[in-house]
C-alpha cells in the first residue's frame, strides 16, 4: 500500500487536502479514487485512509484509523558524516535511513570534495531531509530521522549527542564486535571520499571517540557508513 509522509496533524475521521507533491505522486502511481493509502507525519504511528477524491491537481483522503507501529531499532545510531561528492551523499542518506539511523549531522572536513554555505547549504540540507523522508516512505518508518544543518567539523564534534563515538579509521582502529556500546547509543562518524586528516582524528580521539574498522580492508565513504551501522545493528540492534 502506498505510503506517503504529511506534516500536518492526524486523527482518525480527519479529512485531509493532501499536499501537492502527495497529489503529484498518487497520479504519476495511477492511484483511483476509493483506494486506500497510508499516511504518516512523523509521530511514530501509521494512518491507513481511503481517498475521497483524486483529480489532477487536489486530492482529499479520509484518515480511517491510527495504528502503533513499532518499526524503529533499539540501538540509536546518530551518523556524522562527512560530506561526499555526487550521488554519494544521497545514497548514504537513503540507505542509512533504511538501515535504522536515528539521526544525521552532516559536517565539511578538510578533505571533503563538496563545499557549500550560505543559502547552497541549506539547500542542499533541504534536499537531504527530502530524501529522508523518501527513505521512510519507502521503509515502513514512522519516525523522520532529522538531518542537521551542515557544520565544520571541529564545531561539529562540540555538539555531539551522548553515547559511544565511534570513527571509522584504521588508526588505531579496534575491531567493532570489540566495543560495549553506551545504553544511549552510537555516534559514528565517517569521513569523506580522501579520509580524514592526521588533525582531524586527533581532534576525535580528544573529544571521546575510538577508531573502529570493519577488517583490513579501506572502505568507500558511502560504503563504510554503511556497513558500520548494519554491523552496529547485527551486534546490537535489530538485526541481532
Amino acid at each position: 500500500m502506498p505510503r506517503f509522509y504529511v506534516s500536518d496533524t492526524l486523527s482518525s475521521g480527519q479529512l485531509l487536502d493532501l499536499p501537492d507533491n502527495v497529489v503529484r505522486h498518487l497520479n504519476v502511481l495511477r492511484t483511483r479514487a476509493h483506494e486506500e493509502i497510508v499516511l504518516f507525519n512523523g509521530n511514530g504511528k501509521a494512518y491507513p485512509a481511503r481517498l475521497a477524491l483524486l483529480e489532477k491537481r487536489r486530492a482529499q483522503a479520509e484518515i480511517l484509523r491510527e495504528e502503533g507501529a513499532d518499526n524503529e531499532s533499539p540501538l540509536r545510531i546518530t551518523l556524522v558524516q562527512a560530506v561526499s561528492s555526487g550521488e554519494r551523499m544521497d545514497f548514504t542518506l537513503q540507505k542509512s535511513v533504511e538501515l535504522g539511523v536515528a539521526e544525521i549531522r552532516p559536517v565539511l572536513s578538510e578533505r571533503c570534495v563538496v563545499r557549500l554555505s550560505g543559502e547552497r547549504a541549506d539547500k542542499r540540507s533541504a534536499r537531504w531531509q527530502d530524501i529522508v523522508v523518501s527513505a521512510c516512505e519507502q521503509s515502513g518508518r514512522n519516525v523522520v530521522p532529522k538531518v542537521l544543518p551542515l557544520l565544520p567539523y571541529r564545531e561539529a564534534l562540540a555538539g555531539l549527542p551522548e553515547g559511544s563515538r565511534l570513527l571509522m579509521s584504521l588508526n588505531r582502529a579496534r575491531s567493532l564486535n570489540s566495543i560495549k556500546p553506551d545504553p544511549q547509543g552510537i555516534v559514528l562518524m565517517a569521513g569523506p571520499e580522501g579520509g580524514w586528516t592526521a588533525a582531524e582524528e586527533q581532534s576525535a580521539f580528544d573529544a571521546g571517540f575510538e577508531s573502529v574498522k570493519l577488517g583490513p580492508r579501506v572502505l568507500r565513504t558511502e560504503t563504510a557508513a554503511l556497513a558500520a551501522i548494519a554491523a552496529a545493528q547485527a551486534l546490537w540492534g535489530d538485526f541481532a
